[in-house]
């Protein structure tokens, strides 16, 4: 009898010290608090810079993404710009097809002309299925072919459980899915790659002009996401909203705040209040918890001696300035750095190859490296070039 009052009295503690200080009982029992309760099925949220997931919701569950499909096409399109394919000031005629599109649309009619410029922020603003679709054809010849190359595109990003049926998410084919974990992965590409994107993803309203056969008429553009004008205490800066009756309600939320960008990415939530406030609260979250270091001012990476070369050093350069996520309030003063290289490399060299790393460690454990490149080729040295060296020393 004892030893039953004892441990009723147990479970009575559990139970209001479960109420009192539910992070202080999960930690005591060995379970893990894995970030708020959001009421969205399906959810991940990411730092941008290093790609690490600080927060996941059964994020690897196929869903149809409804509109969010439209960042996958806005990245073929960014790709386009980037390589001269397409620039800001091309004409884009809209076709039938393009003008045939139900569900968000900016009403564009056959044979309308638009600029690329102007297409972009009917996507990203309004949402635009028929400006999706004009645009997939300007860039991919037809739709069929644009989606080909967005299901190319994802299998780059190592998106594994996405396949894309059409370009702007407007389709019910059960075909068309991807996770929320992949929607923070084209996000990531698409935010980080091409910034630039925030400039279009964080207009409010705009208006843009319909040039047609019925004369001309002026279209107000509003956007989607309703998060730009919600108070936060971080900066919103997109990025794109979708939702039908088979998808419900999706939204990848950007935002940035002192130095850090994290992506949230929210699917199938029942309402579109709820994916607002999910995103609000994972953003928190993320903020909350989370720092990051980089390094503005890592060691200088000096010449290294080239054996049997046309030069007898060769210029090196970082590939890329070191970030580290911190979500534990790790002390960035303990982080030491230390170069690994050989003090001499033999000839021939291309510009590109990795010749050492410089490793970063805190408290003895290493917590990431970045590769040292050579900056310049250095070709292997003949017969006369070794005669140049002699003379030139005996000149000397």
């Amino acid at each position: 009898m004892k030893r039953y009052r004892l441990r009723l009295c147990a479970m009575w503690m559990s139970l209001i010290l479960m109420i009192v200080n539910p992070i202080w009982v999960l930690a005591e029992t060995g379970m893990t608090v894995t970030g708020p309760e959001i009421g969205a099925p399906s959810a991940l949220l990411m730092e941008a810079s290093t790609g690490t997931v600080i927060y996941e919701k059964n994020a690897d569950e196929p869903r149809n993404p409804a509109s969010v499909t439209k960042i996958m096409t806005l990245i073929l399109i960014f790709d386009a710009l980037q390589s001269g394919k397409i620039k800001l000031s091309d004409e884009v005629v809209t076709s039938a097809h393009a003008k045939s599109m139900g569900g968000s649309q900016v009403f564009l009619e056959e044979g309308e002309i638009q600029t690329v410029e102007t297409l972009i922020k009917c996507i990203v603003i309004a949402s635009g299925n028929d400006a999706s679709v004009a645009m997939a054809e300007f860039i991919g010849g037809d739709e069929g072919t644009f989606v080909r190359m967005m299901n190319e595109r994802a299998a780059g990003l190592g998106m594994e459980h996405t396949t894309f049926v059409d370009c702007c998410g407007l389709t019910e084919d059960p075909a068309h899915v991807t996770t929320a974990r992949d929607i923070a992965l084209m996000s990531r590409e698409l935010i980080v790659r091409y910034p630039q994107i925030t400039n279009y993803a964080t207009i409010w309203m705009e208006n843009i002009t319909h040039v047609t056969k019925q004369g001309s008429k002026e279209f107000g553009l509003s956007n989607t996401n309703k998060l730009l004008k919600m108070a936060t205490n971080f900066e919103v800066t997109g990025l794109k909203t979708g939702s039908t009756s088979l998808a419900k309600y999706c939204l990848s939320a950007t935002a940035k705040k002192d130095g850090v960008e994290l992506i949230a990415a929210i699917m199938a939530a029942p309402d579109y209040k709820t994916r607002f406030q999910d995103a609000v609260s994972l953003l928190n979250y993320g903020y909350g918890n989370c720092k990051v270091y980089r390094d503005e001012n890592p060691p200088k990476a000096e010449p290294i001696l080239v054996h049997g070369g046309v030069e007898d050093s060769v210029e090196v350069r970082y590939r890329e300035p070191f970030t580290f996520l911190a979500l534990h309030g790790e002390n960035f003063d303990k982080i030491e750095k230390k170069i690994l290289i050989d003090d001499e490399v033999e000839a021939p060299i291309t510009e590109g190859d990795v010749l050492g790393h410089l490793v970063y460690q805190m408290d003895g454990q290493e917590i990431g490296r970045v590769e040292i490149l050579a900056a310049q080729n250095v070709e292997e040295a003949g017969f006369f070039d070794y005669w140049k060296k002699v003379w030139k020393n005996v000149v000397l």
